[in-house]
């Protein structure tokens, strides 16, 4: 049980209460779950300085007679540990506004007060990297069952190994930036650089030197000599992001580019090689751009090598659980904050529209870690758009859910997987859930094999033949 939570290993919980009773029930419910409590009946006789002198993880605040003795038990609590948690079980009062305070309903239960404890040692990991700098690094996994993500996963690990390229098509926000780290970080590139550029950001007149660089005095405020995207990415990846953005003018030096692999900085008449992967992506309909004359058919056949189209989240909503699941650890691993949302409020969202898709899932699971820090959100607490309005579905009755999902509408939070009515490759989706799962511990360890081991409780043998298996395994990477 002492794996759930990292922090409290080595440390103890303070029992204030003055039923002699309940505190003792209290301890026994801690010592059941592996972690060790304190009962001080009289707070009036705590040595206070043992604050500093011993590592607690929490103080549980039970009934106490005197109201006045349990305000200066708090203000002492405050001035020498302002930010070690209080697990409140006084329900006639609602406890300290400026201490970080976690309540707990009477009589406790087990699985209230391991998810409670849970939610405390992600408070106080939290502490230790709240000045960490953020990791901006999209996650390599593209998390999902379902039909459409498998297929994208299969094409990319075709395509990972060649230097063709490639073309991501779909929707503002599905991944397709998520898509193009993945072919690079699985293609024999994955040492180079992986440089992104995004040809609607960047006006036309820019873009050409942004792409190819410049030599000094090329044109007016060109006082220095400046690298371009082609010459950063040599021996990577070339991401050419809204490529359908793209000028005509620069449509043709980009063709060209790519049919003799060699360029030119502005101002310069000497080539330099292109050593580049490109992989281009676009959420336009480009054969609707080349019927407007606004895109280059020739161009488009060049990107075109290898097309992979991601599907938009409400075409794979039964793959929402397991993308909250994926954003909420990435929370929790970058920001030491997390939220939880009940069976409802999943059930709620999986019934949304999603026009900005995966990227608008991800702000509004970052909104409520704000707004309800290791907290748990309810359908009541969902902003209003994404509630679903009274009358939804036919007759009063709620939508229908996916029936992959049909365990949340039921009210099983941690329910098995369901099998689809379609039926399913049990051998491809148990090796997903194992790509998954050991692709969490590399991040976790920081890519340290040894280290990714001991949390998946294997070998260390083991996991690299699981990762060789997989094609994970990379030559550089840490063993021990």
């Amino acid at each position: 049980m002492r794996g759930l939570w990292k922090e409290m290993a080595h440390s103890k919980i303070l029992i204030l209460d003055d039923d002699a009773r309940q505190a003792e029930s209290l301890k026994a419910i801690f010592d059941f779950i592996d972690v060790e409590g304190e009962q001080v009946a009289d707070p009036a006789t705590w040595d206070w300085s043992q604050w500093r002198t011993r590592d607690w993880a929490a103080v549980c605040v039970g009934h106490l007679a005197s109201a006045a003795e349990r305000d200066r038990s708090l203000s002492r609590l405050h001035a020498e540990a302002p930010q070690l948690p209080i697990l409140w079980l006084d329900a006639t009062s609602a406890g300290p506004q400026d201490h970080p305070l976690w309540p707990l309903q009477q009589p406790v239960r087990h699985e209230q007060l391991v998810e409670t404890l849970r939610q405390v040692d992600l408070y106080r990991q939290s502490l230790a990297v709240k000045d960490r700098p953020r990791n901006v690094e999209l996650f390599r996994s593209l998390v999902g069952n379902s039909r459409a993500i498998r297929n994208v996963r299969k094409l990319i690990s075709q395509v990972a190994g060649s230097d063709a390229n490639v073309l991501i098509l779909g929707e503002s926000g599905t991944g397709k930036e998520v898509v193009a780290r993945n072919i690079h970080y699985y293609s024999t590139r994955r040492n180079g650089p992986f440089v992104a550029v995004n040809c609607g950001a960047i006006p036309g007149e820019l873009l050409e030197s942004e792409l190819f660089g410049h030599e000094k005095g090329a044109f007016t405020g060109a006082v220095s000599s400046r690298q371009g995207r082609f010459e950063a990415a040599q021996g990577g990846t070339l991401f050419l992001d809204e490529i359908g953005d793209m000028s005509l003018p620069m449509q043709v030096k980009l063709l060209r580019v790519l049919q003799e692999r060699v360029f030119e900085r502005v101002g310069s008449n000497r080539s330099l090689p292109a050593d580049v992967r490109i992989v281009a992506a676009t959420h336009r309909v480009l054969e609707e751009q080349i019927a407007k004359g606004q895109f280059r058919e020739d161009l488009y056949y060049r990107l075109n090598v290898f097309p992979i189209e991601m599907p938009p989240l409400r075409e794979r909503i039964e793959d929402l659980p397991l993308l909250l699941e994926e954003i909420v650890a990435r929370l929790e691993h970058e920001r030491g904050t997390s939220v939880r949302l009940t069976p409802g409020a999943v059930i709620a969202l999986c019934q949304s529209r999603w026009p900005g898709n995966v990227r608008e899932l991800a702000n509004l699971v970052e909104r409520l870690a704000i707004l309800h820090p290791f907290g748990k959100v309810d359908l009541v607490d969902l902003p209003e758009a994404y509630r679903p309005a009274a009358g939804d579905g036919v007759g009063g009755e709620p939508a229908a859910v996916h029936p992959a999902l049909e365990s949340l509408a039921n009210g099983e939070a941690s329910a098995l997987p369901r099998l689809p009515r379609e039926g399913i490759d049990l051998k491809q989706y148990l090796a997903d859930v194992e790509i998954h799962l050991i692709r969490q511990a590399l991040d976790a360890s920081g890519g340290v094999v040894s280290k990714a081991a001991k949390l998946l409780q294997v070998g260390r043998t083991t996991l690299v033949e699981k990762l060789r298996k997989y094609g994970l395994m990379r030559s550089d990477m840490p063993l021990d």
